[in-house]
């Protein structure tokens, strides 16, 4: 059975563009309120270490005035767990990150982390929060995110767009057989990183995803057609795939 197919908005660059003048404008919040009506069945925003987008403030006013759900994207780390414990967004995702890095680079590793991980997980979970790892398809992975007790995976497509030919066929396949591996388990499977109108259909046709969230290029093409026009197109391309 293929299940329905929601979609992710993330909302860091809009915080980046207001970053760069350090004023108020653009809002996150407000660019989040209109994905909303748009149709996003959720919000992400990934408040990061070192704040280079979005902001401790930023987290307060969307729990505060969101109609859908927010996913907060994470460290694996105490401050960060604190702030997640505090505000109990309605999921929470757990990534890897580098304060070098332009975006993050690959999936979290759920084996090698696996005794620094399980306590965050259970905290989050018993605090109402669905858990999410951000992970490579990978089979490895998937039995760590199972023994961890984490609900949800997201799988990292960023490869998959970097590749093209023979090597994004054989990306798409790991994909899929990753996503089939979580679903048999009992994992809901989400995905996203780098997707776009030209990508996009291949992941959403994989039966077992039942979330894409997607950001970036979403609010790149919002300068030319607007942030609703850009997220109804999305929307559009991922329900013909499916």
């Amino acid at each position: 059975m293929t299940l329905p197919l929601r979609l992710g908005v993330n909302i860091d660059h809009v915080a980046t563009v207001r970053n760069a003048r350090g004023g108020a404008y653009p809002d996150p919040v407000r660019a989040a309120q209109l994905a909303a009506e748009a149709g996003a069945d959720g919000i992400t925003a990934h408040l990061r270490e070192d704040r280079r987008h979005i902001t401790d403030g930023d987290i307060e006013r969307l729990v505060e005035t969101l109609t859908i759900p927010l996913n907060l994207e994470m460290a694996a780390t105490e401050e960060m767990l604190e702030i997640a414990l505090r505000h109990r967004p309605h999921a929470v995702c757990i990534v890897p990150e580098k304060r070098e890095e332009r975006t993050t680079e690959g999936g979290i590793d759920a084996a090698g982390l696996h005794n620094r991980l399980a306590p965050m997980v259970a905290a989050l979970n018993a605090a109402g929060s669905r858990v999410s790892l951000f992970i490579e398809p990978d089979a490895r992975q998937i039995d760590a995110a199972l023994r961890l007790g984490a609900p949800v995976v997201e799988l990292h497509t960023g490869l998959y767009c970097e590749l093209d030919g023979a090597a994004r066929a054989e990306e798409l396949r790991r994909l899929a057989d990753a996503a089939a591996l979580a679903a048999k388990n009992g994992i809901e499977v989400h995905a996203g990183h780098g997707l776009t109108y030209d990508n996009v259909a291949p992941i959403a046709a994989i039966p077992q995803v039942v979330e894409l969230n997607i950001g970036h290029f979403l609010i790149g093409e919002a300068i030319f057609v607007g942030l609703g026009e850009s997220i109804r197109q999305m929307r559009d391309a991922m329900d013909v795939a499916r």
